[in-house]
C-alpha cells in the first residue's frame, strides 16, 4: 500500500490529511517539522510526502534542499500559506513536484497526489523510448539523454516533456498540459506549468538547439530540429 508522510506543524492539518487519505485507502505517517520527515524518509517506504513550507525546527524549504541533496525520486507536494510566488517558485526550485496553496479543498489535494504517483510510477512491461533530435527519453527507465549526457528531471518535469515528446511538431494547448499532467480540469492557480516550462528549457536547451517553443496564449510546442531549421 502506499504511504504518504504528512508533515506540518499544525495538528489539526495533520488530522484531517490523515482521515481524507486513510479513506482514500492510503497508509500514513506523520511529522510535525522537517527534521521529523528527514528521519521518517530515511526510516523507508515512504512513496509521497506532503510538506508545509511554514514550519518550526526546520521549515520545508530547508528539509525539501536536504532531501534533494540525497534523494531526487521521492515525489513531494508542498503546502503553502504564502501568497508570494517567489516562495512557491524557490519549492520548486529544490525540487518539489507541485504545490497546493492554503487553504485547500481534500477533492484538489487528492487529486494532486493521485497525479504525482501516476508521473512517479510506470507499469508498463516494454521499454518506451521517444527521440527528438538530440533528446532520448526512456520513459519506462525514468532515464533522460540529451546529446548523450545524463539529464536529472523529477517526476513532474519528466512527465511535462514526456507529453511534449509525444506530439512533437504539434501544439500542445496550456489545458491539454494542465490535465495530462497535473490532472487539473477546474479553475485554479495555473502559473506552475509557465514555471516548470522555464525549469525543462533551462535542462535541455543548450547552444542551437531550444525546441520547447511559446504559442502565446495557447500552449506550446516541441519542435524536432529538422522543423526548426
Amino acid at each position: 500500500m502506499t504511504t504518504i508522510l504528512i508533515v506540518d506543524d499544525e495538528p489539526g492539518v495533520r488530522d484531517l490529511l490523515h482521515d481524507a487519505l486513510e479513506n482514500a485507502d492510503y497508509d500514513t505517517e506523520l511529522a510535525s517539522n522537517g527534521a521529523e520527515a528527514l528521519d521518517a524518509v530515511r526510516r523507508g517506504n515512504v512513496d509521497l510526502c506532503i510538506v508545509d513550507i511554514n514550519m518550526p525546527v526546520m521549515d520545508g524549504f530547508e528539509f525539501l534542499e536536504r532531501l534533494r541533496a540525497h534523494d531526487t525520486r521521492t515525489p513531494v507536494l508542498m503546502l503553502s500559506a504564502r501568497d508570494a510566488p517567489d516562495d512557491v517558485a524557490r519549492g520548486l526550485r529544490f525540487g518539489a513536484d507541485d504545490y497546493v496553496r492554503k487553504p485547500f479543498s481534500l477533492e484538489e489535494i487528492l487529486l494532486r497526489i493521485s497525479a504525482i504517483l501516476r508521473r512517479s510510477r510506470s507499469d508498463a512491461t516494454d521499454e518506451l523510448v521517444l527521440v527528438c533530435g538530440p533528446i532520448e527519453m526512456n520513459v519506462d527507465r525514468h532515464e533522460i539523454r540529451v546529446d548523450g549526457r545524463d539529464v536529472d528531471l523529477s517526476a513532474t518535469e519528466f512527465r511535462l516533456l514526456e507529453v511534449l515528446l509525444e506530439r512533437t511538431d504539434r501544439l500542445v494547448t496550456r489545458e491539454q498540459l494542465l490535465r495530462e499532467v497535473w490532472n487539473i480540469d477546474f479553475d485554479s492557480e495555473t502559473s506552475v506549468l509557465d514555471t516548470y516550462i522555464s525549469y525543462v528549457r533551462r535542462k535541455i536547451h543548450h547552444d542551437d538547439f531550444a525546441p520547447i517553443t511559446t504559442v502565446r496564449g495557447v500552449g506550446f510546442k516541441l519542435m524536432s530540429p529538422d522543423t526548426q531549421r
